[in-house]
């Protein structure tokens, strides 16, 4: 099998890029490839998919157990030449300052893929390789298969540069140009979303081309072999439930007889998915079918109402304060949703899916903007990071997602804030396990949950059961 893993030196040396051309390169030889992203990044793998072709999941070891990354990983390659992993921040960078915990590091090691390291040259030559053989040595289990440099400022530069590698003895596998019709714009998120703009059929072929051209891709590919270790693996939740339901494409492996032993039609759960909520994992997702859902798309920005025949939603994060204008002027959705709501059906929201049942969302520029009002919640956007990290969730009431005492683990990053929240019960107890703060949230009621934090259901199977349980209660009511 062949495969690898793009790590950094540090965020921002060109990773996303650089695994983007590569994708395109590889793709472009005729090959078939399966992208991924370690970490909790929910807008990188949207980018994947536009240059792969494939859909690209997300490994996280502190998130997902051992198993579950591991299938995950196998069956998404099980139909794929080579498996292309983009790292998270630096090479050795995580949940802990003490161990690898939760870094690209671990993901390479569980899995037995080699590395391929970016560095950004631009300022510095020969000092480039006393941090080349730090990140060789410090971890000696790792395999090191090489370095793409990256920035170096021309001929002279690199040449200097690879005299330098050249003496520890770690191939330089090639100097990455400078792309700035290639490039994609950032927010205080990230990159923009693949929704509103990826990168076009003739950046991927300039990516494609820039790889091939200045990469040395056959070295690459012939040492870039690896011994699968992914093993089969079912949630745990499917091991004592047969009302489950398996589609084709999912993450998770399963007996087909037990897919056949459904005996429930699928639930209908709406999925809001467009420029301004696109925040999902592909694992989540599978999950969710696995556990009997029926998936249906729909756009709060662009729909009039809710489609015919929902039993639950899920409104995941994106850029609502980005879309705030539009989303609020669209009032034949909003009533929709809060007849929804009304109705009995469940509702479960994420972060930007929490500020959009708000009834209030206060924009950087002062603007206040009158959102769904299923909660009654105001939020502000602020200009610095609110919450940020991995996060243990301990679930201190019943709700959608699970019975009180329950623990969840998922990931924040936001910069907004509930400045009020009135008399709405709080069903979570979250710590951060950066800063080890601890708070109350999961703001809702019966049938409407709402929380910043970005659950991933591949890693809580027993989650999407619930909410699909739910979702058919919900569903056997109204009939």
């Amino acid at each position: 099998m062949k495969g690898f893993i793009v790590a950094g030196t540090a965020s921002g040396v060109g990773k996303t890029t650089i695994t983007a051309a590569l994708l395109a390169a590889l793709r472009a030889r005729g090959l078939t490839v399966q992208p991924f992203k370690c970490g909790p990044d929910y807008i990188d793998p949207a980018h994947h998919v536009a240059v792969a072709g494939r859909p690209s999941y997300n490994l996280d070891t502190w998130m997902m157990p051992v198993e579950i990354n591991r299938s995950i990983f196998g069956n998404a390659i099980a139909q794929a030449d080579v498996a292309v992993v983009e790292g998270v921040m630096g090479l050795f960078d995580g949940a802990s300052g003490s161990s690898d915990e939760g870094s690209t590091a671990e993901i390479a090691k569980l899995l037995g893929l080699p590395v391929v390291l970016v560095v950004d040259a631009s300022n510095a030559a020969r000092s480039v390789a006393a941090i080349v053989r730090g990140f060789r040595d410090f971890d000696p289990q790792l395999r090191i298969l090489g370095v793409i440099l990256n920035g170096a400022a021309g001929p002279a530069h690199l040449r200097l540069l690879r005299e330098a590698i050249a003496q520890i003895e770690v191939p330089v596998l090639g100097a990455f140009p400078r792309l700035p019709n290639a490039s994609l714009a950032e927010r205080h998120l990230g990159l923009v979303t693949a929704g509103e703009k990826t990168w076009s059929a003739e950046q991927v072929k300039a990516l494609a081309e820039a790889a091939e051209s200045n990469l040395d891709l056959d070295s690459l590919l012939d040492s870039a072999s690896f011994e699968l270790r992914a093993a089969s693996f079912e949630p745990r939740e499917q091991q004592r439930s047969v009302g489950s339901r398996m589609p084709s494409d999912t993450a998770f492996s399963s007996a087909a007889s037990r897919v056949q032993e459904t005996c429930h039609a699928p639930v209908r759960i709406g999925i809001a998915r467009d420029q301004a909520f696109s925040f999902y994992y592909r694992s989540s997702l599978d999950a969710l079918r696995a556990a009997g859902a029926e998936l249906i798309e729909v756009s709060p920005l662009a729909d009039r109402d809710l489609p015919a025949r929902l039993d639950g939603l899920y409104i995941g994060g994106g850029y609502p304060e980005v879309f705030a204008e539009e989303l609020a002027q669209n009032q034949p959705f909003l009533s929709s949703l809060r007849e929804f709501v009304a109705g009995g059906q469940p509702v479960y929201a994420e972060c930007g899916g929490l500020m959009y049942l708000a009834a209030e969302l206060t924009t950087r520029d002062a603007r206040r903007h009158t959102m769904a009002s299923v909660l009654p919640v105001a939020v502000e956007m602020l200009a610095r990071l609110d919450g940020f990290g991995y996060t243990e969730v301990e679930l201190v009431d019943d709700c959608l997602i699970g019975e009180r005492g329950a623990r969840l683990r998922g990931h924040s990053f936001h910069y907004s804030r509930v400045t009020h929240c009135g008399n709405l019960k709080r069903r979570y107890r979250t710590r951060q396990v950066l800063t080890g703060k601890e708070n109350y949230e999961g703001y809702g009621f019966d049938n409407v949950l709402a929380s910043y934090i970005h659950l991933s259901f591949a890693a809580n199977p027993e989650a999407a059961s619930h909410f699909v349980r739910h979702c058919r209660e919900a569903r056997a009511v109204a009939q």
